[in-house]
Parts: structure tokens; sequence; C-alpha cells
């Protein structure tokens, strides 16, 4: 074999693995395929869904929404909604059984539920989250969004 073949083999496959190499700090973004699927920005502020004839008001502070936090859930149903009893969160990841965690909501006012919680950081590294908030006697709606590891 040449030695001219031979360079140009070896240097082809060294910029093969460059190209397969992560890049520092895009790594996890990329990795998580559900980024697509975002339908909410918690971090800016409260995030609406339809739900039925009613429109779904979530909020979440602290902002911005960090894992591993105490937060507090603000739900609030706009329209004239016949509950038959208290709306609650399931908060998970698109695509990944993460267990049991569901936020338990207490009314506040008309229309007006919150509740703490804590959204635990996902070893994989994934940072998009879900939350599904139910309204018994209306339906559900679902967010998705990002949070900060």
């Amino acid at each position: 074999m040449n030695s001219r073949f031979a360079c140009k083999c070896a240097a082809a496959i060294l910029g093969a693995c460059f190209l397969l190499l992560p890049v520092k700090g895009d790594d996890l973004r990329a990795a998580d395929k559900y980024e697509e699927m975002i339908n909410c920005d918690l971090h800016s502020g409260s995030c609406i869904q339809p739900l039925g004839n009613h429109m779904l008001v979530l909020s979440v502070s602290p902002r911005p929404v960090k894992a591993m936090t105490d937060l507090m859930f603000e739900i609030v149903v706009k329209g004239d909604a016949k509950l038959t009893g208290l709306p609650f969160i399931d908060l998970g990841m698109p695509g990944m059984d993460m267990g049991k965690n569901q936020v338990t909501l207490t009314k506040r006012g008309e229309g007006t539920y919150t509740g703490a919680g804590v959204i635990v950081r996902c070893k994989s590294g994934r940072r998009t989250w879900r939350a599904t908030v139910t309204v018994p006697g209306i339906g559900s709606a679902v967010f998705i969004f990002d949070v900060i590891y």
C-alpha cells in the first residue's frame, strides 16, 4: 500500500471521528428528541391550553423553573367550570416512565388552585418535562416544558 493512500485513509477516518464527537453544551439537548414537543415556556410566565369550552392557565414559581427545587404550581380554570373534584397535576417526562409524581392542588379562589411539588433531575440528562393537568368533570390538558438543571 502506498503511503499517500494510507495518509488519505487515516485523515478520512480521523475526520469522521471528529464529526461524531458531541459539541460541548449541546450534547444533552440534542439527545432530547422530545424537545420539539415543547408547547410551554414556564420560565417566561404562564402557559394557556384549551380544555373543552374552557381555558386552563398553568404557572410555576419561582422562575426560572429548576429541578430539585420546591416549586409552587398554580392553575386557573377560566370559564363556567363545573368541577366534580379537585384538579391535580401529574409530572413526568414524555416517553419515559418516571413513577408517580403528583401535585395535589387546593382551592385558593374562584377557579384558582395551587399546590407544591418538585421536578426531579433525570439521570439521563433530559430536561423536557410534561405536566398533565386533570380537571375532574372537564378533562385534561398537557403542558410540555423545559427545566433547568
